[in-house]
């Protein structure tokens, strides 16, 4: 039997001679009774308490089990950016190189293709200046001849009809070789 603070105040016990003063006995059961309220009354909170920390665990693990799916997730998420960002490296490194080759082979064939330019323009530098030595010889011999011949040929002109002014032939050649190749102006 369960006993509650009501049965405890209504408890009567026999009258005898010579028993307890009933005075203080329902004095001392009055403060059972209360005290045993109190007990109840506390146990009531605590099984409250006990029913609502059971619902604040319930969610806390509901939220532990969320927030542990949600940094899996970003735990995946960020190896596949890790993943997509190494992929993009390598691949804008392969390309990077390959411009670097293409660079390097334009390069290369640029190279190629002004060193032939030079040596293209060394020997028409050269024929040019073999051609001024036979023209400018050929010039010199006709000098020579009129110079031999008689003093009235000369008057009309220097350079006797060429329409060229007479040069001397050293110094035609260290013009052209100050100069360079032609077309470099």
């Amino acid at each position: 039997m369960k006993l509650t603070p009501l049965d405890i105040k209504k408890q009567e016990f026999k009258r005898i001679m010579r028993g307890y003063d009933p005075v203080e006995v329902d004095t001392f059961m009055d403060m059972v009774a209360n005290e045993f309220e109190e007990l109840l009354r506390a146990q009531k909170d605590m099984r409250d308490r006990i029913v609502e920390l059971e619902v604040q665990l319930k969610d806390y693990r509901q939220i532990e089990k969320t927030l542990q799916q949600t940094l899996l997730q970003a735990q995946e998420a960020t190896s596949k950016t890790y993943e997509a960002a190494r992929r993009d490296a390598e691949s804008i490194l392969r390309e990077a190189e390959q411009k670097a080759a293409k660079i390097v082979d334009q390069a290369t064939l640029d190279l190629q293709r002004l060193t032939n330019e030079m040596i293209d323009l060394r020997g028409r530098k050269e024929s040019l200046i073999g051609r001024l030595r036979v023209m400018l010889s050929s010039e010199l011999d006709l000098i020579r001849a009129l110079e031999l011949g008689t003093p009235g040929d000369l008057t009309s002109s220097p350079s006797l009809g060429t329409g060229k002014e007479t040069l001397e032939l050293d110094q035609v050649l260290r013009n052209l070789e100050n100069e360079g190749p032609p077309g470099k102006d």
